[in-house]
């Protein structure tokens, strides 16, 4: 049971109507998926090259397209492939995500948002198995070989097959005894290395630093294709100190199994379909070249050079595995799972965040899809003046803001975040720069795979993270202007909405105008 109720209020009452559904692996949440006709299953022969990155983004449209299940690889049909099978977009769209979160698939954005803030507050620890479907093959020594696996290459001009798209991570924290999960990048090097971006600031790099400083070289495990509470909860900046697996068991509602790894002392979930077992070094003359990658921005980023290298020493996989992977980067009208999942989960995360530093009035957070959270967007009832600098300089003083929440916009609550225009008239109307409406935060850190960022402030050994000036925008009603009696004692005049009694006797006579309801 989750060790920590919470205030079920406090999370526009979402917490009491979620319904944790256990799918026991990808497998299960394929089926599920099937039942729900939300996928689409390619039998056809896709080219790893490039042709079933294409497949995807075309698939993967504004949101509104299915999780696809790729059955014919070309190079990986015969019948003694090792994987002929690889799974994508099974978060590129609301309604997997509702799934995901045990609402109902048509649930509002907000319902979501307020579910993550609910999961990420709640424990349901793991519990360790002696075995499972993931060992069913182990591969050690010369049986080594990630080429075995339908690893695509997503974009003409990524630098190699990138392998670590929509995997979880999985290290240890020296010193406690803490996993955590993460979603880095990583390509295949050689057939027994896996080159990485590693950052210093992330809480992988935190560990590596932990273990470089004892003279050791990090253990790790990269996890393909489980239920998707694990890429889910991988991406999302759970806070320093708790495992992933006790998030991932408050949102499934049951704990997650976990199995020892064969060559390193890490836990993984046992029902896996591949886990791909390292050791990775500080040591440069171990580094191989990686990059560029076709990144979540929606540009190239992370030039090649030398890299941090997962040494592969086992692998281990299901009977017939099913690869999982997934298409990066954004762009307007071309949106995929991560951004998606993100616009949910790093809405979430800035609630919680704010929340936790005192902020009050904050009536709703939103993420736009087509940025995965570098902008937020606050809905705020404003009560004092620097109410909305207050929730601003919470979120970059947290560890959550590290690559996200660059923009901040406030906004007062009679303005819908969904709507952009909405947003757009409040910019126009409601922002005044000479009133210290639009707020600079210089030279503070952020991406390093932000394009406007100059390239020489964006070296990952040099700095370990990004250089950001980030902003506020706030388009609340200026609390320092002065109540007018012209205005009824308002400090801005009245809005042009019709009076409630207009509407209503408007509303009742709707169809005898011969509109339609």
């Amino acid at each position: 049971m989750a060790t920590n109720d919470g205030n079920l209020d406090a999370f526009g009452g979402v917490s009491n109507r979620l319904q944790p559904r256990v799918f026991d692996d990808l497998r299960g949440w394929i089926e599920a998926l099937r039942a729900e006709g939300e996928i689409q299953e390619i039998d056809v022969e896709v080219d790893w090259d490039c042709e079933l990155g294409t497949v995807a983004r075309k698939a993967f449209g504004t949101g509104e397209g299915p999780a696809i299940l790729f059955k014919n690889i070309s190079g990986y049909n015969a019948s003694d492939s090792r994987c002929s099978q690889l799974f994508t977009g099974g978060m590129s769209n609301y309604s997997r995500i509702a799934m995901t979160l045990g609402l109902p698939k048509d649930a509002p954005v907000t319902d979501m948002v307020q579910a993550t803030r609910y999961y990420l507050n709640q424990r349901v620890p793991p519990v360790e198995v002696k075995d499972g479907p993931v060992k069913e093959n182990i591969l050690k020594g010369d049986d080594i070989n990630l080429f075995d696996f339908p690893v695509p290459k997503w974009h003409r001009e990524d630098g190699g097959r990138y392998i670590n798209t929509f995997q979880a991570t999985v290290t240890k924290d020296p010193d406690t005894g803490v996993h955590n999960l993460g979603i880095y990048r990583g390509m295949i090097g050689q057939k027994d290395t896996l080159p990485v971006l590693l950052w210093r600031a992330q809480n992988w790099g935190v560990h590596f630093q932990k273990w470089k400083e004892r003279g050791e070289k990090m253990p790790v495990a990269h996890v393909y294709g489980w239920e998707p509470c694990l890429p889910y909860c991988a991406s999302a900046p759970v806070p320093t100190g708790v495992s992933e697996y006790d998030i991932m068991g408050a949102i499934r509602g049951a704990p997650v199994p976990l199995v020892k790894c064969e060559t390193v002392d890490l836990m993984v979930p046992a029902s896996a379909e591949m886990v791909v077992e390292g050791y990775i070094d500080d040591d440069p003359s171990t580094f191989e070249m990686e990059g560029p990658f076709g990144e979540y921005t929606g540009y190239f980023g992370g030039d090649q050079g030398p890299k941090h290298v997962t040494k592969v020493t086992c692998i281990t996989h299901r009977n017939n595995p099913i690869f999982r992977g997934t298409l990066e980067g954004t762009l307007p009208k071309m949106l995929n799972e991560n951004s998606v999942m993100s616009s949910v989960q790093r809405a979430g995360v800035a609630w919680n965040v704010l929340e936790r530093a005192g902020v009050p009035g904050v009536t709703d957070v939103h993420c736009s899809p087509a940025n995965n959270g570098t902008t937020v967007f606050i809905q705020l009832h404003q009560t004092y003046r620097g109410q909305a600098k207050q929730a601003a300089a919470a979120l970059w003083g947290s560890n959550s803001a590290h690559l996200r929440y660059k923009n901040v916009w406030v906004l007062d609550e009679d303005i819908d975040i969904h709507d952009y225009g909405s947003v757009d008239w409040a910019f126009a109307y409601r922002v005044n720069a000479a009133e210290d409406d639009i707020v600079f935060f210089p030279a503070t850190w952020g991406s390093l795979l932000d394009p406007s960022t100059r390239l020489k402030d964006r070296d990952p050994l040099l700095y370990g993270t990004g250089k950001w000036c980030r902003v506020l925008i706030d388009a609340t009603v200026n609390l320092d202007f002065e109540p007018e009696e012209q205005y009824g004692g308002n400090r801005y005049p009245p809005m042009v909405m019709p009076h409630k009694a207009d509407m209503d006797l408007v509303n009742s006579r709707w169809k005898e105008y011969g509109f339609k309801e």
